[in-house]
Parts: structure tokens; C-alpha cells; sequence
């Protein structure tokens, strides 16, 4: 599947990724089966090490540990969580660096496709 690309720069970055219709099916884990959707492990392969990973959901806190931990035992590395997010838009305002290099970004995937269309790119140029 062709997607997104993104080109990055070496800098150590934010990942800030939702979980329903990104991660997991969406909604779920309403049945009490999250499915893991494509793409997934690979794109979190190519998160580097002092890279920060911040999931965000609508899911209940009540879903926090069970979620967590899913995602743990899926080798899915999480810094920080939010959980109880409104259904609404979620807006990334940065600044950009003094070179030009702009700092924010924001990807809209297909609702259930995955992570597998998303190209990540590192340019040591930039």
C-alpha cells in the first residue's frame, strides 16, 4: 500500500500516534478484542531509541492498564500515555527551529488501515 512519506530530520523527535483506527481496529476493544492493524511493528521499528513515543486515545482511563500492557507484549514502546480524549480534531502547535526546519507535522490515515502506507525517511541534510 502507498501512503504518506514523511522526511525527517536526525533530531530526536515526538511520535504522538492514536491507537483506535491507527494502531488497533477501531472501537474494538468494545468487544474485548483489540486487533493489531498492518504495520504496526514495523513502523515502531524505526522509532529511535531517543525518540519519545506518546499514544493518545478516547479510551476510557479504565482501559489504561489493559491497553498498556497489550501494547508492551507487543513490543510497542510507550513514554507517555493520554487516555479519555475527546472524539474531536487533536491540533500540534510548534514552533519552527530559527534554520526553517518546521517541527510539527500531521499525518491522517485511512481509519483501520494501519501504519503500513506510512514512510518515514531520515535525512541527515536537513
Amino acid at each position: 500500500m502507498t501512503g504518506p512519506r514523511l522526511t525527517l530530520s536526525e533530531l530526536p523527535k515526538v511520535w504522538i500516534v492514536d491507537l483506535d483506527g491507527v494502531v488497533f481496529r477501531h472501537n474494538a476493544y468494545l468487544g474485548g478484542d483489540d486487533e493489531v492493524l498492518d504495520g504496526a511493528a514495523g513502523f515502531w521499528a524505526q522509532i529511535a531509541p531517543d525518540d519519545v513515543v506518546v499514544v493518545m486515545t478516547g479510551r476510557p482511563e479504565s482501559e489504561r492498564a489493559r491497553t498498556l500492557d497489550l501494547l508492551a507484549r507487543l513490543g510497542l514502546r510507550v513514554d507517555r500515555a493520554m487516555f479519555g480524549l475527546p472524539l474531536g480534531e487533536r491540533v500540534v502547535v510548534n514552533d519552527a527551529k530559527p534554520s526553517g526546519l518546521p517541527t510539527a507535522y500531521a499525518v491522517n490515515l485511512p481509519r483501520d488501515r494501519g501504519l503500513g502506507g506510512l514512510r518515514v525517511d531520515i535525512d541527515p541534510a536537513l
